[in-house]
């Protein structure tokens, strides 16, 4: 399935940029939004000032955490089948069996490789 809107929450700006730059190495035709806070993202998502095909997780936030907004998003008829995909510093076995319980499509440690990363996104996107 080709996704055209892709959302990245990540509160990181660093990892926002490797992201954005890993994306772009894709070639893959696709509009990306970031935003910095899960809070933010589902308070957009609810009232339709956001539409994603696809969105890149991060766990760790402030406020309100991946887990958090992931359950939040699935509660949701209409939002529950936007693809989740978890990319996170954590690789507890624990954690990634919550997140993938509570709907997430894959779970990835983030890379310490930019290539690597490239390569996660064409797994995905492809």
């Amino acid at each position: 399935m080709p996704y055209q809107n892709i959302l990245l929450i990540d509160d990181d700006e660093d990892d926002q940029e490797i992201f954005l730059t890993a994306l772009e190495c894709t070639s893959k035709p696709v509009h990306c939004t970031v935003v910095d806070s899960a809070k933010k993202a589902l308070n957009q998502i609810v009232k339709g000032e956001l539409e994603a095909d696809l969105i890149f997780l991060d766990l760790n936030m402030p406020l309100m955490n991946g887990q958090q907004f992931l359950a939040e998003i699935k509660k949701d008829e209409n939002l529950r089948k936007i693809p989740v995909v978890i990319l996170s510093t954590s690789s507890n076995s624990a954690t990634v069996e919550q997140v993938k319980q509570l709907g997430a499509r894959h779970f990835f440690t983030k890379p310490g490789r930019f290539e690597d990363l490239v390569a996660i996104l064409n797994k995905i996107l492809a």
